[in-house]
């Protein structure tokens, strides 16, 4: 009897977690700027974990916390993957998972990618160029200019930040749908997913200004002219990041100028793409630093 008890407590903490999340399509029609792309989106495992590529039709999956628990402020999360596929369980669903847990609306981003191709085999052959224009930016005294080298990349790049600018426009026209505070609404990516949380930042309009930014070991391609109307940012990476670690002191110079207000975390060791991956390291605890910093910010509140 217990053990069909405990099985039925879990089916119903189930359901109404499930009852809890959904998805949304970013746009009424094709996406603005795709409208000849014809590759088909493909889910699969790698490293035991769910991934995303050939994104076409941008989506949120909305997770909502209990009314009890909701805070009022909202964060759209966008996973990494370079621009090539997206870390979607790891640095998307898992890092939503905990915000809701924790009172926060979340609203994952499946935002627009290069073509890899249908064929498993495809893969890494297409993905390798695009690799090597991002670490050729990310390299780049000048990442304009080195940017301009690569159009296709340059171009993925542009929509993918578009689909960002879009999501939070969603998220505070819905504002009152799904109980959220329309100046608590902020944008969080990691790797890619920095690099389009960082240009949203820096461009955006009223309606597509995120309250709070969170680039998680991502580096801007854009230069970085923080707007008058720039956001206070968390950052955070580890010093063992091959690709990261050595811009971030860039990053950390302008939202220091801007007086915007930022709180900066370079770890010991983590690596790069670490996400909500548990490795016995303080970079462990990246995210209870985030919602600490929420809170203190007022964004909690």
């Amino acid at each position: 009897m217990k053990k069909l008890l405990s099985g039925l407590i879990l089916f119903f903490i189930a359901i109404s977690i499930h009852a809890q999340q959904s998805v949304v399509q970013l746009y009424k029609g094709t996406a603005p700027g795709s409208e000849n792309w014809n590759q088909k989106e493909v889910e699969y495992t790698q490293w035991g974990e769910k991934m995303v590529r050939n994104v076409v039709s941008p989506t949120l999956t909305v997770l909502l916390p209990d009314e009890a628990k909701a805070t009022g402020a909202a964060v759209i999360v966008a996973p990494g993957g370079g621009f090539c596929w997206l870390s979607w369980e790891n640095e998307g669903i898992k890092v939503g998972e905990w915000l809701q847990a924790h009172g926060i609306a979340a609203f994952v981003l499946k935002y627009r990618l290069a073509d890899m191709g249908q064929a498993e085999e495809d893969v890494m052959k297409n993905a390798g160029p695009v690799m090597q224009a991002m670490m050729a930016i990310a390299g780049n005294a000048n990442p304009e200019e080195e940017l301009q080298k690569h159009p296709d990349v340059a171009n993925v790049i542009a929509l993918a930040q578009e689909d960002g600018r879009q999501a939070i426009k969603y998220v505070r026209a819905n504002a009152a749908k799904y109980k959220v505070n329309p100046d608590r609404i902020g944008l969080m990516g990691f790797s890619a997913g920095g690099i389009l949380t960082l240009g949203v930042a820096l461009k955006h309009d009223a309606e597509s200004r995120p309250n709070f930014i969170a680039p998680i070991y991502g580096i801007a391609v854009n230069k970085l002219n923080v707007p008058d109307d720039g956001a206070p940012m968390f950052f955070a990476c580890a010093s063992d990041d091959a690709v990261v670690a050595p811009l971030a002191d860039k990053l950390y110079t302008a939202w220091q100028a801007s007086k915007k207000g930022f709180e900066f975390h370079v770890y010991s060791k983590g690596g790069h793409g670490f996400g909500m991956r548990k490795q016995g390291l303080p970079v462990d605890q990246w995210i209870e630093q985030f919602g600490e910093w929420l809170n203190v910010q007022g964004f909690l509140k």
